[in-house]
């Protein structure tokens, strides 16, 4: 269902979000890109890849308590100090069996701990994937913005080109002085220059938009609303209480921490196996009688069974050192929950903080571009007659310029602060987007399930090939934007 939702505002749009240029219908969209760098991003592939270790540490934990079984062999041959009848060499080989049955605690509580820690992997997982998103929401937001100001400082350029060429016009029939056009020239030096700093800085952001996507940007459209932003601030905070994942992990450690401290106090506790073997010897013919005609054995075999136990007397103080260790960790693990408690808090109320303000400066911005685009008419008007001077007029097409570009910074602003709240309350993963089915969506409990219970020493997996898409056949990026853009009008004085 949240699929649907996400996928029909893709195709409607927000005017909250809307740039103030003209996109062509044929276009790469919010979603793709999301759903490209899901797909096929390094850190996220390199995160689900550190998972999968991080699942192995339950069987490794239970390892310890399951029977272990091991063979020995060894081959001697005496070289010096052998009797005269031998043997001169001998062959032993031998099986053994070993059970644990109790060790106080330690597998039990490792099993947990283990356990614990991967639910906290889990949680990182996500933490990962929604941080991966909020960059690849900047990078998109970032290459729009930088079309937008690029086109508004070309159209900049070319206003200006067109005001200096009309000035110097009007200072060859003497309409005008020397000074109004060096103020021409000046202001279009000053807007070339802008030109070529909004150029690079939307190479940038397209490299970065390669970077965690893995293909170029082509012709972006506005992206759709955001779904799920709370009402309040208050919601938005105990939205992240329960969902955070850099908040989950923490409690999960926290708990894994506790299992620790049992794990080191076991180490006073006895430990109980049973054990069975069997040894072998082979003299190889080597063994030689004094006694005419009596031929002695040349192998010998022996079975055993029995029940170990071992009790720690004494062991220099090395598990209450270790127990008082794993307390001072414990501790620390604590403190690290009411810290990733207070940092959700934060990031929500910064986030919601910036995405209130950055709206507001949309609706003031609105209003400063429509008064700038009154004014600037007025000015050229009143300039025509000889009421205003060539630099009023400059000032009016610089206070438009500064309007449009606010007003292009706010709504991107706007946008990133609201993903940034979503991935604060840990609402901004690919299963709350619906960014693909839920047959692609990567599921880490799958991979848990499948090691989990294996006993086989040999059940290892293909040798790991890399998964996401490299980048070096992508063309580098240039400031070319998108033809069918408009930015306002070109007009002179």
């Amino acid at each position: 269902m949240r699929r649907k939702r996400f996928s029909a505002a893709l195709a409607i749009g927000s005017s909250l979000v809307a740039l103030a240029f003209a996109v062509p219908a044929a276009a790469d969209t919010l979603q793709e890109a999301l759903t490209e760098a899901y797909l096929n991003n390094p850190t996220l592939a390199a995160a689900r890849a550190g998972q999968r270790a991080t699942d192995e540490t339950v069987a490794v934990e239970k390892a310890s308590g399951r029977p272990n079984v091991a063979a020995t062999g060894a081959y001697t041959e005496f070289l010096t100090g052998a009797s005269a009848n031998g043997p001169d060499r001998l062959f032993s080989g031998g099986l053994d069996l070993g059970v644990p049955l109790y060790q106080g605690g330690a597998v039990k509580n490792s099993i947990r701990a283990a356990e614990n820690r991967v639910a906290a992997g889990r949680a990182d997982l996500r933490a990962t994937e929604s941080a991966i998103f909020t960059r690849v929401v900047a990078a998109y937001m970032d290459v729009l913005r930088g079309q937008a100001l690029v086109g508004l400082s070309a159209n900049q350029v070319d206003v200006l080109g067109v005001n200096f060429q009309a000035t110097g016009d009007r200072f060859e029939i003497g309409d005008l002085t020397r000074t109004d056009v060096a103020q021409s020239q000046s202001r279009l030096a000053l807007a070339q220059g802008d030109l070529r700093s909004a150029q690079a800085n939307l190479i940038a952001a397209r490299e970065t938009y390669i970077q965690l996507v893995g293909d170029a940007p082509d012709n972006l459209q506005p992206p759709p609303p955001l779904p799920g932003l709370p009402q309040d601030v208050g919601t938005a905070v105990d939205i992240a209480l329960a969902n955070n994942p850099d908040l989950i992990a923490a409690k999960e450690r926290a708990e894994a921490s506790g299992y620790d401290i049992d794990v080191a106090g076991s180490a006073r506790l006895p430990r109980v196996s049973v054990f069975a073997g069997y040894d072998y010897q082979n003299t190889l013919s080597s063994l030689r009688s004094n006694v005419p005609n009596v031929v002695l054995p040349q192998s010998s075999g022996a079975a055993q069974a029995g029940v170990s136990l071992r009790v720690p007397l004494f062991q220099g103080g090395l598990p209450a050192a270790l127990e008082r260790q794993a307390q001072a960790r414990s501790a620390a693990a604590l403190e690290n929950v009411i810290a990733a408690e207070r940092d959700a808090i934060a990031q929500v109320r910064s986030a919601w903080s910036s995405w209130q303000a950055s709206l507001a400066i949309i609706e003031s911005s609105q209003s400063a571009v429509a008064a700038s685009e009154l004014s600037l008419e007025g000015v050229r008007a009143e300039n025509s007659i000889g009421n205003r001077t060539i630099l009023d007029v400059l000032n009016a097409e610089q206070e438009l310029l500064r309007s449009r570009v606010q007003l292009v910074t706010a709504r991107r602003n706007a946008y990133v602060a609201g993903f940034s709240l979503l991935a604060a309350m840990g609402r901004a993963e690919a299963r709350d987007l619906g960014l693909v089915d839920e047959g692609l969506l990567y599921d880490p409990i799958t991979n848990y399930d499948r090691v989990n219970g294996k006993w086989f020493d040999w059940d290892r997996d293909p040798d790991p090939e890399a998964q996401a898409t490299r980048t070096v056949d992508v063309s580098a990026a240039d400031a070319e934007i998108p033809p069918a853009e408009t930015y306002g009008p070109k007009t002179s004085m």
